[in-house]
């Protein structure tokens, strides 16, 4: 019979060391090194470039008084960033909105697709007033974990066609992608994630974490992910994988940057 005496980690080690092992696993040899000193050059020059990242971004009227009244703080205070934002010298090079885009499940009991669709039209609407944001902006959307779809299963795939047309005909170059997704920003590489990850990996924790070195639950959910290189290293019966797409929550190369989103009202 064995006994446990200590459960660790692996050793973390950064992602400038495996993109230096891995250029060809990961495909980006080839094009990286032909683009090095180019794309790091723009780099250094991008010294005024800038991302708006934003969550939860209720479209949605809800029967309850006090989600309504979110909602339309919701759409009020959006219109307050966009138009700060289209004022400033430099407008930003990409806004990232992440689900969920309504106060109540996208499940089976969902009733008002035609009025959230007609929601996201006003919010291309809301976008397109501003000509500056509309002309210079990229603007990305990435479903969060109870928006329509046809699994809640992860990675979560794009949001429907049917909701996004008729923002799509006020912003053209939206781009609808899935949740997680990747970004490349010149010589770097971001992971966008929305995900309620906190409240599942408490729940499943086997062990305490140790107060030791920090009490933040936070800092242990940042440690877990990182060292195990994966985004969501939950058992499947609590949170769904699509086992052929599990690669997409792999963080291996480790990215430069992980912008993981929660929900917490």
């Amino acid at each position: 019979m064995h006994r446990s005496i200590h459960v660790d980690f692996l050793p973390w080690r950064t992602g400038k060391h495996h993109f230096h092992c891995l250029w060809d696993l990961i495909s980006l040899g080839v094009v990286y090194y032909q683009r090095k000193k180019q794309l790091s050059s723009l780099e250094k020059k991008a010294v005024n470039d800038m991302f708006v990242i934003l969550s939860d971004v209720w479209l949605d009227n809800p029967e309850n008084v006090h989600m309504c009244y979110l909602v339309e703080k919701t759409m009020e205070k959006l219109a307050v960033v966009l138009d700060g934002y289209d004022s400033v010298e430099v407008v930003p090079s990409l806004f990232v909105l992440m689900g969920n885009f309504c106060s109540r499940p996208c499940n089976l009991a969902f009733s008002s697709f035609e009025e959230l669709r007609s929601q996201f039209g006003k919010l291309g609407e809301m976008i397109a007033a501003r000509s500056r944001l509309k002309e210079h902006s990229r603007f990305l959307f990435i479903p969060g974990p109870d928006d329509a779809g046809p699994s809640k299963a992860l990675p979560r795939c794009a949001l429907p066609k049917y909701l996004i047309e008729e923002l799509q005909k006020h912003i053209p170059n939206a781009i609808f992608v899935s949740n997680p997704c990747r970004v490349k920003f010149y010589t770097q590489e971001i992971v966008f994630f929305r995900q309620d990850l906190l409240y599942r990996m408490r729940r499943s924790c086997l062990i305490p974490p140790t107060t030791e070195e920090t009490s933040d639950p936070f800092e242990h959910l940042v440690a877990t992910i990182t060292h195990q290189s994966h985004l969501c290293p939950l058992p499947l019966t609590i949170r769904p994988i699509i086992w052929n797409y599990d690669h997409c929550l792999r963080l291996y190369p480790t990215p430069h940057t992980v912008c993981h989103l929660e929900y917490d009202l």
